[in-house]
């Protein structure tokens, strides 16, 4: 990490080194200009939770209008087709067009306000869903017209996702950011816990187009309150071209020691993941039955389990060797996918997705909080856009693997190989955390 220029110590008091003796009107007016930065700094210091609560509010809201309607068109699809087919290619317009306008958006995140990006891509895909409620009233509406807006919806949340990521660290102070990002976890679990319940109370009594509705709704409440907070345009430079600003954004993340060995295990684990992440709901389907609540029991269960973790993340408030906590969070998921993959009971399949489930936050801060401390602020929205194209990649990837192979394979082999790789994964990264 490059240590950056700053004229403030640990403690927020202004640093000021000559190399000769200061006589006493020199003295008197150097204590005064350090009151008046150090009454500055502690004026920031008291707007940073301002800023957080209208930051997470906002953002938690988005959150749960679209985590709504992506349980709605995921059991929608399955549903209609019980087909590893359409749920792969389901899966593929929802993360293929963040692949590639992530090799934008960090840059547009380094470059320009990060509060207008966010509130744009959450009209953008507002709007995109907006479009298909009124096909389906008109009966229009089709499984490709379906692909089509989740491309659509995608290619905001690539927009929005590096600007998110690294908007957080502009407004909290560096110690205060483990705790911050697990009461976002925290948040984002329960939400995630009502919303399945939501999508499918939506989704069995009043059909698909209300459920999209939400998210309308939802997204149009995220960006009034984004409104009102103050964030300013990132610190530029100087970069003349962006096709500069993205090669160095890429050179930086592959080059760095830390970011670089994220990059490489987050790779590896999100392709191990994609199976339990996407094909669950098939693997209810098949073995369990077909009930809207057994599908919506799968999602609620695994954020009760983040939201637990999520409380113990923000009572930690901090982790003092990330690596560790990384390495036992990936050994966690891998041994609870493929406990997945041979429970016979759906309670007992429940039991451990629940447990599956507290591992998230830890892993979710733990990783990211590390990126926010050991990446400089001008630089965030590219490396978190590299992290992005990464898991738009190899999800894809492995969906492109696993999907067509849940047609002929039974799923629960498919479930339990690729947690026992994601274990040994972790077994790995934990004998070589230094």
């Amino acid at each position: 990490m490059e240590m950056r220029q700053s004229p403030l110590d640990g403690k927020g008091s202004l640093i000021f080194t000559y190399p000769f003796m200061l006589n006493m009107q020199q003295a008197d007016i150097l204590r005064d200009i350090c009151l008046f930065f150090n009454k500055r700094n502690e004026v920031n210091m008291k707007d940073w939770k301002k800023k957080s609560i209208l930051f997470l509010v906002s953002q938690n809201i988005s959150l749960f209008g679209s985590s709504i309607v992506s349980y709605a068109i995921t059991w929608y699809i399955t549903l209609e087709t019980s087909s590893g087919i359409w749920m792969t290619a389901s899966i593929l317009c929802s993360l293929l067009p963040q692949l590639f306008i992530s090799l934008f958006a960090g840059v547009w995140a380094d470059r320009y306000n990060r509060k207008y990006l966010i509130m744009c891509a959450d009209g953008f895909i507002a709007l995109a869903t907006l479009g298909l409620v009124i096909m389906f009233f008109e009966g229009k509406a089709s499984l490709p017209m379906l692909m089509v807006v989740s491309a659509i919806r995608s290619v905001g949340a690539g927009v929005q996702t590096p600007a998110v990521g690294a908007l957080l660290p502009q407004i909290v102070p560096m110690e205060k950011l483990t705790r911050i990002n697990g009461i976002n976890q925290t948040c984002s679990s329960l939400l995630m816990m009502v919303s399945p319940a939501v999508g499918g109370a939506l989704l069995g009594a009043a059909g698909i187009v209300w459920a999209m509705m939400a998210d309308v709704i939802t997204a149009a409440m995220a960006i009034c309150v984004m409104a009102f907070l103050k964030v300013k345009k990132p610190e530029s430079e100087g970069v003349l071209s962006m096709w500069h600003d993205l090669k160095e954004g890429i050179s930086y993340t592959t080059g760095h020691p830390v970011v670089s060995r994220i990059l490489i295990f987050y790779g590896i684990a999100f392709f191990l993941i994609t199976p339990a992440a996407f094909l669950s709901p098939l693997l209810v389907e098949r073995i369990f039955g077909s009930e809207v609540w057994r599908l919506s029991a799968n999602e609620i269960i695994w954020t009760a389990g983040s939201l637990a973790g999520g409380v113990y993340v923000s009572w930690k408030g901090s982790f003092k060797n990330k690596w560790l906590v990384i390495a036992v969070s990936y050994i966690g998921f891998g041994v609870t996918f493929a406990l997945l993959g041979i429970s016979p009971y759906f309670w007992m399949y429940l039991a451990v997705m629940f447990i599956s489930g507290v591992f998230m936050p830890s892993l979710a801060t733990a990783s990211t909080v590390m990126l926010q401390e050991e990446v400089e602020e001008q630089r965030l929205g590219r490396v978190f856009s590299v992290f992005q194209i990464i898991s738009a990649a190899v999800m894809p990837a492995g969906m492109l693997l696993f999907g067509p192979m849940a047609d002929w394979i039974d799923i629960r082999w498919i479930m339990a190989g690729s947690g026992l790789l994601l274990a040994l994964t972790g077994v790995f990264l934990l004998k070589h955390k230094s």
